[in-house]
């Protein structure tokens, strides 16, 4: 179907927003996907194997633990849960931008879906929902995408690959590119103030907190930190969150 010349307009110029936006996820993917490449060359994984991964899972964490499992000879059922543990969040993300896209094809919502990371999810909920259409969406998580699967390609095509001391290094460009998206979010915002420093006390909780909570998986710490902080917020900040949503 041909559409009119101002829809197409419009449709195009709010993907290549979200491509804009969305370049200091794709610039900070690179470094963790070229490490994620040579750590799948190391296990085994020729290039192909670990661009296909990439490709057609495009979930980092749970990338880098499959890899591991399969260099430990762990089942097949085994990694499948892990990873399925590791990305349950998503669910949660997922249902915070559904609303944003109820009246899209449930092909459209699919292809959207794929690309929700944590990253690209952070960068949208930036916005608010007028700003934050299909074609933002999809414009944001199409080049953390090609990042992603491009800097992997280029991790797993090294030959002799880094030193691992550099290779270690790469990690904290994930923890700088949090940082940066989250500040510019709290700035002049005291609702989202309180609600990242609550998750960041769930958080340490978690991790040296009873040990029901050490113990439990990483995804599951995960979805429980969200859901509590986000309720939380929710409930004590509801005309912010109805504004932000509107």
């Amino acid at each position: 179907m041909i559409l009119p010349k101002e829809v197409s307009a419009v449709k195009q110029g709010s993907f290549f927003t979200g491509v804009k936006t969305g370049l200091p996820v794709a610039f900070g993917y690179l470094p963790i996907a070229i490490a994620f490449g040579l750590l799948a060359k190391a296990n085994g994984l020729n290039a192909t194997a670990s661009t296909l991964m990439s490709a057609l899972v495009f979930a980092g964490a749970s990338q880098f633990v499959a890899v591991n499992l399969l260099a430990t000879g762990a089942g097949l059922g085994e990694i499948i849960l892990t990873t399925f543990l590791v990305n349950i969040r998503h669910l949660l993300m997922g249902a915070a931008l559904a609303p944003r896209l109820r009246r899209q094809p449930v092909k459209v919502k699919s292809i959207i879906a794929f690309g929700v990371t944590d990253e690209t999810f952070s960068v949208v909920s930036m916005y608010p929902a007028k700003n934050s259409n299909p074609g933002f969406v999809a414009g944001v998580n199409t080049i953390a995408y090609l990042g992603w699967v491009l800097g992997t390609a280029c991790g797993s095509l090294m030959v002799k690959g880094l030193p691992a001391l550099l290779q270690s290094s790469m990690g904290l460009a994930l923890y700088a590119m949090f940082i940066g998206l989250l500040v510019p979010g709290l700035k002049g915002s005291r609702p989202n103030l309180i609600v990242s420093l609550i998750a960041l006390v769930l958080s340490a909780i978690t991790a040296w907190g009873p040990l029901c909570l050490r113990s439990l998986a990483k995804g599951w710490k995960i979805m429980l930190v969200s859901v509590v902080a986000c309720s939380i917020g929710a409930l004590f900040f509801p005309g912010e969150v109805n504004e932000d949503n509107s």
